[in-house]
């Protein structure tokens, strides 16, 4: 179905190819996951297979790419489309009607299919988010427009589907949900699925084959998903981190029989199987502390008091989103602020930056009343990274954009300090690049800077590991950690249950605009009944866990390995270990 034969290409200005002598061959159904670093080139070979590359992507470009038996360079873009969709990892970008049927029925009818309203409403059936079919694009959450990209792509019933990052912003039951679809429309229709994925817990469960780029625009080598998520060195090296089912069997490698060249479980039912006949059912009595202790009579440095507000919806009546929330925010708490996609999140979100406003009740930032401050009076204070890093570019090159609040507030000897900042954050050979040419990874590590360098009191982000690899996201947290002498508090509005149980100190699960729970990360994953009604999933190693009768449960891969090498190092015969 696609052909490369020694593919390169270097966007101008690049100093080194983002593509280097690529050959691939993909057939048709195929269901096949692109994984690498950041950077690595994954975004820009799957823009050579409907010729985006180099047909709107200028650049110098080697090689030849074929689809179907014929020649991309000989195909207009249009034509190409009929056979390949591609839904971007900026999406926001690809959506051109003001609401979601007119979007979905956008292509089909400018294609000249008589049934273009058909089309558009089966692909919103097919995704089930026909209810959101009369609303405005703008009113959606970032993870229902995700939603209706993949729907406007599926409305032309292409051969061939390829999905940048398909999960990143969307909460964990409907990323599980967009990859059944995805497995449906190959398995029943016979469709080639390519997805650009970061997260191996859904390589592992839904894709056949990995391609696996590195720096430069390499092809390291091309596998299947067991052999391939087996290589947890190789992966962690390059910043790619495997399944957790996969890296604890590789932590348990000679304390559980597993002959080296074996590949490893990959699911948690493959994990199960392998483990149960040790038994490992006995409580855990490891150190459980997660975090500091923090006082009870600490002072509040944000406040919601019988907080409403929304947006007016298409047929102009207000539509709440914030629905009488009551919440403290205090100095050292690190909150993650979970739920399904339109929980209102992200409008929690903008209350306390200012750009947006209660409808009823009241915020108080450090003091402040939101209500009679501006938003650029609360930016000394907030620093709110957009869930769209594209949207946080204001310069033509990252340096400037990393100094912009600097300059703004005419603060002296500032470039040192972004030197530092471009630094720590891996981007210093990329200060002179446009931030909106960057890769999805690399834009959100850019961001992060920017948000860094206005040395905030209270910073926001909303899914801020979206897109990015290991390395990024390891960077991202110890970041906070060594500024929390000035960030007096974070608040992560986030799909990543990783980080919830990595990370957090204190979690925040809201649902239809309100808080369900307010807990700590350990205490979250217990309630199961709250969990299902917000659309979340716990991290694999913790449902693992639970499916072992472990309590309490493990958080981390290191717990669960601590625990399981307790278990056969005590060789207690009722566990059934000889």
């Amino acid at each position: 179905m696609i052909q490369l034969n020694n593919v390169s290409f270097r966007y101008p200005g690049a100093q080194s190819n983002s593509l280097d002598q690529v050959s691939l061959t993909f057939n048709r159904g195929d269901f096949i996951a692109i994984a690498g670093s950041n950077g690595s080139g994954k975004s820009t070979l799957c823009k050579c297979f409907n010729g985006l590359i180099p047909t709107y992507y200028s650049g110098d470009m080697e090689g030849t790419v074929m689809i179907d038996g014929h020649l991309t360079s000989d195909r207009s873009v249009a034509e190409l489309s009929k056979l390949v969709a591609y839904v971007f990892q900026d999406f926001e970008n690809q959506l051109v009607r003001s609401t979601v049927y007119d979007e979905v029925c956008f292509s089909p009818l400018n294609f000249g299919y008589e049934d273009y309203k058909e089309r558009g409403m089966r692909a919103l059936q097919m995704l089930e988010i026909e209810h959101l079919q009369r609303d405005w694009i703008w009113q959606l959450s970032g993870g229902q427009k995700h939603m209706v990209a993949l729907a406007a792509a599926l409305a032309l019933n292409p051969d061939v589907i390829v999905v940048d990052e398909p999960v990143a912003q969307l909460d964990p039951a409907h990323a599980r949900i967009i990859y059944e679809k995805l497995k449906l429309l190959n398995e029943k229709y016979g469709k080639t699925i390519i997805v650009i994925e970061h997260h191996t817990e859904f390589i592992a469960d839904y894709c056949r084959k990995i391609v696996l780029m590195e720096t430069g625009g390499k092809v390291r080598w091309v596998k299947s998903v067991s052999e391939g998520l087996s290589a947890v060195s190789e992966l962690t090296e390059m910043n790619i981190q495997p399944p957790q089912v996969t890296q604890a069997f590789h932590a348990l490698r000679s304390d559980i029989d597993i002959q080296q060249g074996t590949a490893y479980p990959i699911t948690i039912d493959e994990a199960v199987a392998h483990l149960s006949h040790l038994g490992v059912n006995t409580s855990l009595s490891l150190d459980m502390n997660h975090g500091p202790t923090l006082p009870s009579t600490r002072m509040p440095i944000v406040t919601f008091e019988g907080v409403t507000s929304g947006y007016q919806s298409i047929d102009r009546k207000n539509k709440p989103i914030i629905r009488g929330v009551d919440l403290n925010i205090y100095h050292g708490d690190r909150i993650a602020l979970i739920g399904n996609n339109g929980a209102g999140k992200s409008t929690l979100l903008r209350l306390i930056s200012g750009l947006r406003r209660p409808w009823e009740g009241k915020v108080t930032v450090c003091g402040k009343d939101t209500r009679k401050t501006t938003p650029e009076q609360l930016s000394d204070l907030v620093a709110f990274l957009f869930q769209n890093p594209e949207e946080m570019f204001i310069a033509d090159n990252i340096r400037e954009d990393v100094a912009f609040f600097l300059k703004a507030r005419k603060q002296q000897g500032m470039d040192e300090f972004v030197d530092d900042v471009l630094s720590r954050f891996k981007l210093t050979d990329l200060q002179e690049r446009d931030g909106r040419l960057l890769s999805g990874g690399q834009q959100r590590r850019a961001t992060l800077a920017i948000g860094m360098a206005m040395r905030p009191t209270i910073m926001l982000l909303d899914e801020p590991t979206a897109s990015l690899d290991i390395a990024s996201r390891k960077e991202m947290t110890l970041l906070f950690d060594q500024l929390h002498d000035h960030v007096k508090a974070v608040v992560v509005a986030t799909h990543d249950m990783q980080l919830v149980a990595d990370w957090a100190t204190r979690v925040i699960v809201m649902n239809e605009g309100h808080i369900l729970l307010d807990t700590d990360s350990r205490t979250v994953f217990q309630h199961s009944d709250i969990l299902n009604k917000a659309a979340l999933i716990a991290p694999q190693i913790v449902q693992l866990s639970d499916r072992l009768g472990i309590v309490p449960t493990c958080l981390s891969v290191k717990e669960f390995v601590a625990h399981i090498q307790r278990v056969v190092n005590e060789e207690v015969t009722t566990y059934g270990i000889s």
